[in-house]
């Protein structure tokens, strides 16, 4: 049985861990795009399903002042209209992206 040559041998085994670092990049972008699906969810679910009141409209002046300067996508906005309300009606100046 012949064997390959080293120099083969050694692109041979770039290649595999290039894959396999692709493949792990792939499995990490997809744990951390479920952990903020879950924390998203949690938040919606405290918001919508109020044990505490109080807690609940904390947490929704928090999101109201947060989010406008997080929200940078053109029409991102619109997907918090329940939670800004007239919020989203900021003038522009006051938005992260023109900051």
């Amino acid at each position: 049985m012949t064997r390959k040559p080293i120099p083969q041998r050694i692109a041979e085994l770039e290649e595999r861990r290039r894959v396999l670092m692709t493949r792990l990049g792939k499995q990490e972008r997809a744990r951390d795009t479920r952990r903020k699906i879950l924390i998203g969810a949690l938040v919606l679910h405290r918001l919508e399903n109020a044990r505490d009141p109080s807690f609940s409209m904390r947490l929704r002046d928090w999101l109201r002042a947060e989010l406008p300067g997080f929200l940078t996508r053109e029409g991102d906005s619109q997907l918090f209209d329940d939670i800004l309300g007239s919020a989203s009606a900021q003038p522009s100046s006051d938005r992260a992206e023109d900051r």
